[in-house]
């Protein structure tokens, strides 16, 4: 599997010389010597190899070729190639989603008697993966205040091997010094791994700033809109290469040729999709902070936000695409019962838990990707019933407020 690190396509300038916007579409696998202009879609599961001393040495990790489906494939290397250029990494590694990346992080860094230090406020799967389902094989973790840098230096131990972040989080869009963080990790001589999600390259390059692997949802802003599952790990290309890639071959977390092409094609559009999309939100947000039935508004880009400075320096000056509110409510299950009425008015919007589509999306947390967790876990996490994520899309923002404000102006 080739996870050598990125290059530029056949024919064109060395990708150093790019700007981000360029290599968004430029940096691919060689063309093939047909010289087609969009990247070639191999379906195939299998590789014909030219004898059998070749076929040996390259199962064997002795030559460079590809061999099986599972191990590589030409167009999920040029997603590889392509991502790894934009968040500034030595290579990078796919995988079939963004749980599966968050497993594949776990399995080729920990082992039994480890410990993690994590967000309280990641997403819900990810508490639980860490949480509950590693904890069955011995792994360790200690969650706390995503911007609580004393209670992250409180929490190391001996064993610590991993510190994990989230910034901006899902769905309080809280953010964290991804420097003080890297800074944090090193010392205790643990890594730091940073969930980019959200913010995505465009806006954000966590390694830049001294984080050591940078973890993506390919489902989301990279595909941009709302077409396939995919994930991947952004690092050096010896922890590629030496904790994921076996992890990889053995447990078949592999990204479908067909996915792979389908973000790579999406990443063409990033930068200007998060352009709009965040401007977007900046307007929603402050419409909503004005209206008489939203009680707090959690977004980057408002100055109300705590970490409004360290967002606007960490992400480009851009608040980002998510925008989350509460409801003004007497109790939780008047908050529930109100969030619920301004999702069933939505007309126009779609009430749907994914994110990073050209069409907003809004969902209830509470009750759905973060449901599985128990009320404690949501509490500390600061997720209430009355809260309600929205994911701005692509539509003209008078349309997206006249939407939520069927609800919303029912509610005032």
């Amino acid at each position: 599997m080739d996870h050598s690190p990125p290059g530029p396509a056949k024919d064109a300038a060395p990708a150093p010389a790019w700007h981000p916007e360029t290599a968004a579409v430029r940096v691919a696998s060689p063309r093939t010597p047909y010289g087609e202009n969009s990247e070639a879609l191999f379906l195939t599961s299998g590789f014909v190899q030219p004898s059998a001393e070749a076929a040996a040495a390259r199962f064997a990790g002795d030559e460079e070729g590809y061999t099986y489906a599972r191990y590589g494939n030409p167009t999920t290397a040029s997603f590889e190639q392509r991502l790894a250029a934009l968040e500034g990494t030595e290579a990078a590694i796919a995988t079939s989603s963004g749980m599966a990346a968050i497993l594949m992080l776990c399995l080729g860094l920990l082992k039994a008697g480890d410990h993690v230090v994590c967000s309280q406020s990641m997403f819900g799967a990810t508490i639980k993966l860490i949480g509950t389902d590693l904890a069955k094989f011995g792994v360790h973790s200690t969650f706390v205040p995503q911007t609580d840098l004393d209670a992250w230096r409180a929490a190391l131990r001996p064993q610590t091997r991993l510190l994990l972040a989230e910034t901006p989080t899902n769905p309080l869009t809280e953010v964290c010094d991804i420097a003080a963080l890297a800074d944090i990790a090193h010392r205790a001589g643990a890594l730091l791994a940073v969930d980019n999600c959200f913010a995505t390259p465009a806006l954000q390059r966590p390694a830049a700033l001294g984080a050591d692997i940078v973890v993506h949802s390919g489902t989301k802003y990279l595909d941009g809109q709302g077409r396939v599952m995919a994930g991947a790990l952004c690092a050096r290309a010896a922890l590629v290469q030496e904790a994921f890639l076996p992890v990889l071959r053995s447990a078949g977390m592999t990204l479908a040729p067909f996915n792979a092409w389908v973000v790579l094609k999406g990443l063409e559009t990033l930068h200007l999709r998060m352009q709009a999309q965040s401007a977007t939100a900046l307007r929603l947000a402050q419409w909503l902070q004005a209206h008489p039935a939203v009680a707090r508004v959690h977004y980057p880009g408002l100055p109300s936000h705590p970490q409004h400075a360290l967002a606007l320096r960490q992400q480009s000056g851009c608040g980002g695409a998510i925008v989350a509110f509460e409801v003004r409510t007497a109790s939780p299950e008047q908050g529930r019962a109100r969030a619920f009425a301004v999702l069933d008015a939505l007309q126009t919007l779609s009430l749907s838990t994914n994110l990073g589509d050209t069409k907003t999306l809004c969902s209830h947390p509470a009750s759905t990707s973060h449901g599985r967790l128990s009320e404690a876990q949501r509490q500390a996490a600061g997720i209430s019933q009355a809260l309600i994520r929205v994911s701005v899309g692509l539509e003209h923002v008078d349309d997206i407020v006249t939407d939520l404000a069927r609800g919303l102006d029912a509610l005032a």
